[in-house]
Protein backbone atom coordinates (compact mmCIF):
# COMPACT_ATOMS: atom_id res chain seq x y z
CA UNK A 1 0.00 0.00 0.00
CA UNK A 2 1.31 3.34 -0.90
CA UNK A 3 0.83 6.16 2.33
CA UNK A 4 1.92 9.54 3.10
CA UNK A 5 1.27 11.77 5.96
CA UNK A 6 -0.91 14.69 5.09
CA UNK A 7 -3.00 17.80 6.50
CA UNK A 8 -6.81 17.95 5.38
CA UNK A 9 -8.29 20.70 4.24
CA UNK A 10 -12.30 21.50 5.10
CA UNK A 11 -14.83 22.61 2.62
CA UNK A 12 -13.97 26.18 2.30
CA UNK A 13 -10.28 25.68 1.96
CA UNK A 14 -11.06 23.14 -0.92
CA UNK A 15 -13.14 25.65 -2.71
CA UNK A 16 -10.45 28.69 -2.89
CA UNK A 17 -8.27 25.69 -4.01
CA UNK A 18 -10.34 24.89 -7.08
CA UNK A 19 -11.01 28.36 -7.89
CA UNK A 20 -7.45 28.85 -8.60
CA UNK A 21 -7.19 25.53 -10.25
CA UNK A 22 -10.37 26.14 -12.32
CA UNK A 23 -7.90 29.89 -13.11
CA UNK A 24 -5.17 27.53 -14.59
CA UNK A 25 -7.41 25.24 -16.48
CA UNK A 26 -8.72 27.68 -18.27
CA UNK A 27 -5.11 28.98 -19.38
CA UNK A 28 -3.95 25.49 -19.99
CA UNK A 29 -6.39 22.70 -20.60
CA UNK A 30 -4.36 20.35 -21.60
CA UNK A 31 -2.76 18.61 -18.10
CA UNK A 32 -3.75 16.46 -15.11
CA UNK A 33 -5.70 18.22 -12.25
CA UNK A 34 -6.61 16.37 -9.69
CA UNK A 35 -10.17 15.93 -7.86
CA UNK A 36 -10.11 18.46 -5.41
CA UNK A 37 -12.01 16.12 -2.92
CA UNK A 38 -7.52 15.28 -2.84
CA UNK A 39 -6.43 18.13 -2.34
CA UNK A 40 -3.91 17.78 0.61
CA UNK A 41 -0.55 18.96 2.63
CA UNK A 42 1.45 16.09 2.04
CA UNK A 43 3.79 16.65 5.45
CA UNK A 44 5.89 12.89 4.74
CA UNK A 45 5.45 10.52 1.57
CA UNK A 46 6.48 7.13 3.21
CA UNK A 47 5.72 5.44 -0.21
CA UNK A 48 5.19 1.52 -0.48
CA UNK A 49 4.66 -0.05 3.06
CA UNK A 50 3.84 -3.32 4.07
CA UNK A 51 1.39 -3.96 7.30
CA UNK A 52 4.07 -3.55 9.78
CA UNK A 53 5.07 -0.51 8.43
CA UNK A 54 1.41 0.71 8.17
CA UNK A 55 1.79 -0.52 12.22
CA UNK A 56 4.98 1.51 12.67
CA UNK A 57 3.72 4.65 10.68
CA UNK A 58 0.36 4.71 13.36
CA UNK A 59 2.45 4.32 16.12
CA UNK A 60 5.02 7.32 15.28
CA UNK A 61 1.26 9.25 14.33
CA UNK A 62 -0.57 8.22 17.39
CA UNK A 63 2.39 9.50 20.10
CA UNK A 64 2.54 13.35 18.55
CA UNK A 65 1.17 15.85 20.25
CA UNK A 66 0.52 18.94 18.44
CA UNK A 67 -1.72 22.47 19.55
CA UNK A 68 -3.67 23.78 16.71
CA UNK A 69 -1.87 26.06 14.61
CA UNK A 70 -2.47 28.21 10.99
CA UNK A 71 -1.67 27.29 7.51
CA UNK A 72 -1.33 30.25 5.62
CA UNK A 73 -1.74 30.27 1.86
CA UNK A 74 0.23 32.75 0.33
CA UNK A 75 0.83 32.39 -3.68
CA UNK A 76 1.03 30.27 -6.54
CA UNK A 77 3.75 28.75 -8.58
CA UNK A 78 5.67 26.15 -10.41
CA UNK A 79 8.14 23.11 -10.24
CA UNK A 80 9.58 23.25 -13.96
CA UNK A 81 9.83 20.03 -15.08
CA UNK A 82 10.52 17.79 -18.43
CA UNK A 83 7.42 16.52 -19.84
CA UNK A 84 5.33 19.62 -18.26
CA UNK A 85 5.21 21.88 -15.01
CA UNK A 86 3.64 21.15 -11.72
CA UNK A 87 1.25 24.14 -10.56
CA UNK A 88 0.78 24.68 -6.71
CA UNK A 89 -0.67 26.66 -4.22
CA UNK A 90 2.12 27.22 -1.97
CA UNK A 91 1.78 27.50 2.11
CA UNK A 92 4.15 29.56 4.22
CA UNK A 93 6.66 28.26 6.36
CA UNK A 94 5.98 28.34 9.98
CA UNK A 95 7.41 27.67 12.75
CA UNK A 96 4.99 25.16 14.11
CA UNK A 97 4.71 23.75 10.53
CA UNK A 98 8.45 23.37 10.61
CA UNK A 99 8.25 21.50 14.04
CA UNK A 100 5.51 19.16 13.20
CA UNK A 101 7.28 18.38 9.56
CA UNK A 102 10.49 17.39 11.20
CA UNK A 103 9.39 15.59 14.29
CA UNK A 104 7.62 13.44 12.20
CA UNK A 105 10.44 12.75 9.93
CA UNK A 106 12.79 12.07 12.54
CA UNK A 107 10.94 10.01 14.21
CA UNK A 108 9.52 8.02 11.24
CA UNK A 109 13.51 7.64 10.25
CA UNK A 110 14.42 6.35 13.29
CA UNK A 111 11.29 3.29 12.77
CA UNK A 112 13.34 2.42 10.04
CA UNK A 113 11.41 4.59 7.22
CA UNK A 114 13.59 5.96 3.96
CA UNK A 115 12.29 9.34 3.73
CA UNK A 116 12.85 11.72 0.81
CA UNK A 117 15.83 13.75 1.28
CA UNK A 118 15.04 17.09 -0.28
CA UNK A 119 13.63 20.05 1.88
CA UNK A 120 10.55 20.69 2.65
CA UNK A 121 8.60 22.83 0.80
CA UNK A 122 4.71 22.99 1.80
CA UNK A 123 2.42 23.15 -1.32
CA UNK A 124 -0.84 21.48 -2.66
CA UNK A 125 -0.56 20.63 -6.14
CA UNK A 126 -3.19 21.89 -8.48
CA UNK A 127 -2.47 20.86 -12.12
CA UNK A 128 0.32 18.37 -13.43
CA UNK A 129 1.64 18.23 -17.37
CA UNK A 130 1.14 21.89 -18.09
CA UNK A 131 3.30 22.68 -21.22
CA UNK A 132 2.42 26.62 -21.32
CA UNK A 133 2.99 29.95 -19.14
CA UNK A 134 -0.38 30.77 -17.06
CA UNK A 135 -1.13 34.32 -15.28
CA UNK A 136 -2.89 33.47 -11.69
CA UNK A 137 -5.25 36.20 -9.96
CA UNK A 138 -5.00 34.09 -6.82
CA UNK A 139 -7.24 34.88 -3.65
CA UNK A 140 -4.19 35.35 -1.54
CA UNK A 141 -3.82 35.49 1.08
CA UNK A 142 -6.15 33.02 3.28
CA UNK A 143 -5.87 30.03 6.00
CA UNK A 144 -7.08 27.53 7.73
CA UNK A 145 -6.63 26.39 10.96
CA UNK A 146 -4.75 22.66 11.78
CA UNK A 147 -6.71 20.44 13.89
CA UNK A 148 -6.13 16.90 12.62
CA UNK A 149 -3.18 15.28 10.97
CA UNK A 150 -3.66 11.81 8.85
CA UNK A 151 -2.28 8.52 7.92
CA UNK A 152 -2.98 8.61 4.25
CA UNK A 153 -3.21 4.92 1.87
CA UNK A 154 -3.41 6.56 -1.99
CA UNK A 155 -5.20 3.91 -4.61
CA UNK A 156 -6.62 3.65 -7.36
CA UNK A 157 -10.78 2.90 -7.65
CA UNK A 158 -12.09 2.50 -11.02
CA UNK A 159 -8.83 4.09 -12.78
CA UNK A 160 -9.38 7.28 -10.28
CA UNK A 161 -6.94 8.50 -7.82
CA UNK A 162 -8.76 8.30 -4.30
CA UNK A 163 -6.86 9.04 -0.88
CA UNK A 164 -8.39 7.47 2.00
CA UNK A 165 -7.28 8.12 5.65
CA UNK A 166 -6.02 5.36 7.55
CA UNK A 167 -5.44 6.61 10.96
CA UNK A 168 -5.84 10.57 12.07
CA UNK A 169 -4.52 12.46 15.29
CA UNK A 170 -6.37 15.52 16.70
CA UNK A 171 -4.70 18.45 18.21
CA UNK A 172 -4.09 18.92 22.08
Amino acid sequence: MRLFIAINFNEKTRAKLATIQRNIRSQAPRGRFPNPANFHLTLVFLGECDDEQLKAAQGVLSSTLFTPFELSFERVGCFRRRGGDLWWAGIALTRELQQIQADLSSRLQAAGFVLDSRPFQPHVTLARQINQSVDIPAPFPFSETVRSIELMESTRINGRLTYKPLFGIVSQ
